[in-house]
C-alpha cells in the first residue's frame, strides 16, 4: 500500500486496538511498504500497549531504505482566480499591511515529491490563559464584582503611565476650573440635547461624568468606545466642578514601539476555523483538497495546524437547524470531525480551540471539551484548550480567540471603522481595547471568574479569530491580525441575516516572517 494515507494507516491501527502518535503515522506513511510495516509494528508492541510511539517504530525501521510519506495521487488544487476576500487595505484605520502577502490567485505546479516527516524535536508549544480546570464563578453578584474589578485594575495598569489618574470621588472634592484627569470603565455613553456626548467613568470609588463636546476632534473617538471597556480621559473640571470637559482619550491599546518576535527557522503555520461537520453544507471537498495539499512538498514547511473554534455544527444553536444537518447526534458530529481531521499530515503539531457551535459552555471564557470528546478526537495527540488561549510556538505567540464579541463590535461600531466584510477590522479594536470581549450583555454571555481571562495582559504577534465565516487579514501596531473564513457553504439561516461566507480559505503564516498567504481550496 504505498503513498497509503495517514487516515488509513490511522484506521487500520485503530480496527487492531492501538492509537499512535504523530510521528508513529508519519514514518509509518514514509516507510518502503507501509503495510508490513504496520504489521510488524504491532507484531513487536508490548502486551501492555495501546499506542504506538515514534521511537518504537524507528526502532522497526532503521536501516530500511524509506520513501518519504505521499498524499493522495492527485495534484495540488488551482486557486480561484477572483477570490471573494477581505484583506486589510492599505492606510486603513492606523494599520499598516505593507508587511502582509497577498492571497494567491494562480496554480500551482504539481509537486512530484511528498511530505518529509517533520523534526518533533525542533517544535517549541506553550499554552497560557487556560480556564480548563480553572473555573470558579457561580454566578452571584459576587462573582461579577470580582471579574469586572480584575478587569479595572489591569487595564487601568496600562494606562496609568499616560495619565495622573485621581479616583472619582477625589475629582468629587476637587473646584471647579481645574485640571483633571481619570481612568474608568465606561458605564454609560449618550448623546446631549446639543448633539455632545457624555460618557459616565465608572472606578472603585464611585462615577463621574465626561462631556465631548461635538466640534473637538476627539469625538470622533467616542464612536469606538463601548459599554464596559476601560479608558482614560484628561480634561478641565467645569466651574461648578460637576463635569469633565473632555480634550484627549487614551484606550489601553498595543504600543506603536511593539516589535514582534519570530522563529528562527523557516516554519509556517495553517490557521483556519469554523469546519462545520455535520452541516449539510459542510465543503467536505475542499477540505480534502486542503489535506491532500499538505501532504505535498509545497506544504513541507506547514508545521502547525491552529483550529479556532466551530469543528461541528452542534444541534439547536439557532432557529430550525435541525433541518440544515447532515448529521443529527452532536457525538456523532464530533466523529465524523475526527475522521476528517485524520486526513491531515499526522506529524502536523494541530492546536484547538472550542468555538459557540461545540458541545462546551457557551459563555466565555469557555473550558476546553470534555474528556469525552477528547477521546473521540485523539488521533493525532491535538493539544486542545479553551477559549481564548494564547498559544506560543517557537517564541511566536498566538492569541487564538474563537471570535463571538466580534459582532458586538461590528454592531456597535460605525460601519467605516468594522465591518464583516472587514473582519480585522474589528479585531484592531479588540486589541486598542485590549481585552477580546469588552462589552457584557447583548448575545454576549461572560462567565464571571474570579480572573478576567479575556483581558488580553501580553501583546501577541498574531491575533487569530474565526466565527464571522469572513477572511480578513491585515497588522495593527504591528500584530499580525487574521480572521480565518470558514469550511461551510451558505446556509438558509446566514442568507437570512446576509451573511455570505468565505469557504475553504487556509491562511498560512511564515512564523519567521509572519507574512501570510491565503490558499483557497474551493
Amino acid at each position: 500500500m504505498p503513498g497509503e494515507t495517514d487516515r488509513r494507516i490511522i484506521t487500520d491501527l485503530a480496527a487492531r486496538g492501538y492509537n499512535a502518535d504523530r510521528e508513529a503515522v508519519t514514518l509509518l506513511a514514509g516507510a518502503s511498504d507501509p503495510a508490513a510495516a504496520i504489521e510488524r509494528a504491532v507484531e513487536a508492541a508490548p502486551d501492555d500497549a495501546f499506542k504506538i510511539t515514534g521511537e518504537h517504530v524507528r526502532e522497526l525501521l532503521s536501516g530500511e531504505d524509506r520513501d518519504p510519506p505521499r498524499g493522495p495521487d492527485r495534484s495540488p488544487p488551482s486557486e480561484n482566480p477572483d477570490p471573494s476576500v477581505s484583506p486589510a487595505e492599505p492606510g486603513a484605520d492606523t494599520a499598516d499591511t505593507g508587511d502582509i502577502a497577498p492571497v494567491e490567485t494562480g496554480d500551482h505546479p504539481p509537486e512530484t515529491g511528498g511530505r518529509v516527516p517533520a523534526d518533533p524535536e525542533r517544535r517549541i508549544v506553550e499554552i497560557v490563559g487556560d480556564i480548563t480546570g480553572r473555573s470558579t464563578g457561580t454566578g452571584e453578584y459576587a462573582d461579577f464584582v470580582t471579574v469586572f474589578r480584575d478587569r479595572y485594575e489591569r487595564l487601568a495598569g496600562k494606562l496609568r503611565g499616560r495619565v495622573n489618574h485621581r479616583p472619582a470621588e477625589a475629582i468629587q472634592r476637587m473646584p471647579g476650573g481645574g485640571d483633571a484627569e481619570m481612568i474608568g470603565m465606561v458605564n454609560d455613553i449618550r448623546s446631549t440635547a446639543g448633539g455632545h456626548w457624555l460618557i459616565e467613568l465608572e472606578d472603585t470609588t464611585g462615577v463621574f461624568p465626561c462631556l465631548v463636546m461635538k466640534d473637538r476632534e476627539i469625538a470622533d473617538l467616542v464612536g469606538e468606545i463601548v459599554y464596559d471597556e476601560v479608558i482614560a480621559v484628561r480634561g478641565t473640571l467645569a466651574d461648578d466642578a460637576g463635569i469633565l470637559f473632555t480634550d484627549e482619550i487614551f484606550f489601553p491599546d498595543v504600543p506603536h514601539t511593539h516589535e514582534p518576535r519570530t522563529a528562527d527557522r523557516h516554519v509556517q503555520a495553517a490557521l483556519i476555523s469554523d469546519i462545520h461537520v455535520g452541516s449539510q453544507e459542510f465543503a467536505a471537498d475542499a477540505w480534502s483538497r486542503f489535506a491532500d495539499w499538505l501532504h505535498t512538498a509545497e506544504a513541507q514547511s506547514v508545521e502547525y495546524l491552529l483550529i479556532a473554534g466551530d469543528m461541528v455544527e452542534g444541534v439547536g444553536v439557532y432557529p430550525n437547524q435541525d433541518e440544515e444537518l447532515s448529521i443529527v447526534d452532536i457525538y456523532e458530529q464530533y466523529e465524523a470531525f475526527a475522521e476528517y481531521l485524520k486526513e491531515v499530515p499526522g506529524d502536523l503539531e494541530i492546536v484547538m480551540i472550542p468555538g459557540n457551535h461545540d458541545a462546551v459552555r457557551l459563555a466565555e471564557p469557555q473550558p476546553a471539551f470534555d474528556e469525552e470528546l477528547r477521546g473521540i478526537m485523539s488521533a493525532h495527540d491535538a493539544r486542545i484548550t479553551g477559549n481564548p488561549s494564547t498559544v506560543t510556538i517557537e517564541g511566536v505567540s498566538v492569541l487564538m480567540y474563537h471570535g463571538m464579541s466580534l459582532d458586538e463590535v461590528i454592531a456597535d461600531l460605525p460601519e467605516g471603522k468594522a465591518s464583516y466584510d472587514n473582519p480585522e477590522r474589528a479585531m484592531y479594536h479588540l486589541l486598542k481595547k485590549r481585552h477580546v470581549a469588552p462589552k457584557y450583555g447583548g448575545k454576549m454571555r461572560i462567565a464571571p471568574e474570579e480572573r478576567d481571562y479575556l483581558v488580553i495582559d501580553d501583546v501577541p504577534e498574531i491575533f487569530h479569530t474565526g466565527h464571522v465565516h469572513k477572511l480578513g487579514f491585515g497588522t495593527y501596531h504591528n500584530v499580525t491580525a487574521i480572521n480565518s473564513g470558514c469550511w461551510q457553504a451558505q446556509t438558509a439561516f446566514q442568507k437570512s441575516v446576509n451573511i455570505d461566507p468565505d469557504v475553504g480559505y487556509a491562511p498560512i503564516v511564515d512564523l519567521d516572517t509572519l507574512d501570510v498567504t491565503a490558499r483557497k481550496f474551493t
